[in-house]
């Protein structure tokens, strides 16, 4: 019998969630499966809050903060490089730790497929997932993502290249 997952909710970004963004955007373990290799100072971030309006046609980009039953954030969900002739977005997100391995990704990313389908109305998102990282691998897989051909050297942690594959869902 599957275990029940935990109920989500997506919500825009408010300026309470500046020191949660803080805390991801700095968190140097995850810089390697992302384009950040700096870290971002309170100002930037409250600055970026300031001026992102939440549309992604203007923005190229939404952000949301994914909440649990209780009102706890439990993560961060990205909508980025969208391209709006190709009804394309690149998926990031991302769970805090104390709420891994508890169905949350599985969880958001099928609320996510929701709302990207009939509310943005994109035609497909995407992922670039390290191939080492077997638990999203095969969480995608099991959301019925496409796999790509191996990239190899693709990410690169500041001592190692490590290789990727970009997973897709068309809806």
């Amino acid at each position: 019998m599957n275990k029940a997952l935990p109920t989500v909710r997506l919500r825009a970004m408010e300026p309470e969630d500046l020191e949660l963004l803080y805390t991801i955007e700095n968190d140097m373990s995850i810089w390697d499966v992302s384009a950040t290799n700096v870290p971002y100072s309170h100002y930037v971030l409250h600055d970026y809050m300031a001026q992102v309006t939440g549309d992604i046609y203007t923005d190229k980009q939404v952000r949301l903060v994914i909440e649990n039953d209780k009102g706890e954030v439990v993560g961060l969900l990205d909508l980025v490089n969208f391209d709006p002739k190709h009804n394309r977005a690149e998926l990031g997100l991302i769970i805090q730790k104390p709420f891994r391995r508890q169905g949350y990704s599985e969880a958001t990313m099928l609320k996510l497929h929701d709302y990207a389908s009939k509310v943005l109305h994109l035609h497909q998102i995407y992922a670039v997932i390290a191939v080492e990282n077997k638990p999203s691998l095969a969480l995608y897989q099991k959301l019925g993502y496409n796999q790509s051909d191996e990239l190899k050297d693709w990410l690169y942690d500041g001592k190692v290249y490590r290789s990727a594959v970009i997973v897709s869902k068309i809806f």
